[in-house]
């Protein structure tokens, strides 16, 4: 008798390319976003797919994560050979808030952008807030999914060293409460406000990393401009920090104070959240479905000032503030993200076929 043994079925790889030219424009959260997704997926997620960063290959499932219109020329070819997703990083009415176009290029920009988004098979939106903005562009809800930000432990993390030495590397005085916001330089970010509390805060130091990525579009430029060469003595303009000095700049801080007026969900708050620091926040709808219980929140800057005060002067109530960060921190994991990521892209394969 002849026994005929059945091979085991070998599983296809599913290839993804990921294009972006986030990298085009340093020091805003679109290429953190880029860098770290694919850090994330490429070492987690290797057994099932086969990732390419930035090639012209043609593969199961292209991943747009910025808007580049030679994407969009090319789009017939993607999805002729496979299936399209773009990251959605801003809409319209987020790009109002942040750049002064022209009105005639801020309509042409919009319509273009909306089509692009129109052309794809999935989008991904980092916070499910903005899933009914995406459809109110005609964009069926079916083929939207949210996937939130994602920092890596190994890039963000405690730094024993004590905040005196790292404040000591960045020429910060070395014993006094340190407020640190990162982020571009625009009107919408909060930083007059931001000069506001440190106006009123004399005895605390209030540090900006960020410089104006867009140049003299970015809103509220000139206002701006004028702040960061003239201001309280208290407050340090430091400019585009390095990616890999970040880390060091999150630890020597006592707080991440952001007063953004807008977000979705900025890369500042992972980061921060990664390093167990304090994170103060204006009291967004937007942030209620992404960072839950995770951050301390304020209205105005006498909000602001009340909850920064108590974190300088109450050493308990600053320990129960790192503690809700890195409850945040260990929420959005790298196995939780990158689980979502294996599922999602699973779908978008297994909905072609």
């Amino acid at each position: 008798m002849i026994f005929h043994i059945q091979e085991p079925e070998v599983l296809q790889v599913i290839t993804i390319n990921i294009k972006s030219e986030a990298d085009s424009i340093k020091g805003h959260g679109v290429l953190s976003a880029h860098d770290e997704q694919l850090q994330l997926v490429m070492s987690t997620l290797s057994d099932t797919f086969e990732f390419y960063d930035n090639t012209n290959k043609t593969c199961d499932i292209t991943h747009f994560q910025t808007v580049n219109f030679t994407y969009l020329l090319r789009f017939f070819i993607y999805k002729r050979n496979g299936s399209t997703v773009a990251h959605v990083h801003f809409l319209p009415e987020t790009v109002d808030k942040s750049l002064n176009l022209p009105w005639i290029a801020r309509k042409v920009f919009y319509w273009y952008l909306i089509r692009f988004y129109r052309n794809a098979d999935y989008l991904v939106t980092v916070n499910p807030y903005f899933i009914k903005a995406i459809c109110r562009y005609g964009i069926d809800s079916k083929r939207v999914r949210y996937i939130p930000n994602f920092v890596s432990s190994e890039n963000f993390y405690p730094i024993g060293a004590s905040k005196g030495e790292l404040r000591r590397e960045f020429g910060l005085p070395e014993d006094r409460f340190t407020v640190l916001c990162a982020g571009q330089l625009q009107e919408r970010k909060g930083v007059i406000d931001f000069v506001e509390a440190a106006r009123r805060m004399p005895d605390a130091e209030f540090v900006w990393a960020g410089d104006f990525s867009f140049g003299v579009i970015s809103s509220g430029y000139s206002i701006i401009k004028d702040l960061v060469g003239s201001h309280p003595s208290n407050v340090h303009f430091l400019g585009l920090v390095d990616h890999e000095r970040m880390n060091s700049l999150y630890n020597l801080s006592d707080v991440m104070f952001l007063p953004s007026y807008d977000e979705l969900f900025p890369m500042t708050i992972l980061e921060a959240m990664s390093c167990h620091i304090p994170i103060l926040l204006r009291d967004l709808p937007e942030y209620e479905s992404v960072l839950f219980d995770f951050y301390l929140k304020g209205s105005d800057n006498d909000d602001f000032i009340s909850q920064l005060e108590r974190l300088m002067n109450d050493g308990a109530f600053r320990e129960e503030a790192s503690a809700m960060a890195e409850r945040g921190a260990k929420f959005y994991s790298a196995e939780r993200i990158s689980e979502k990521w294996r599922e999602f892209y699973l779908e978008v394969y297994n909905s072609r076929r």
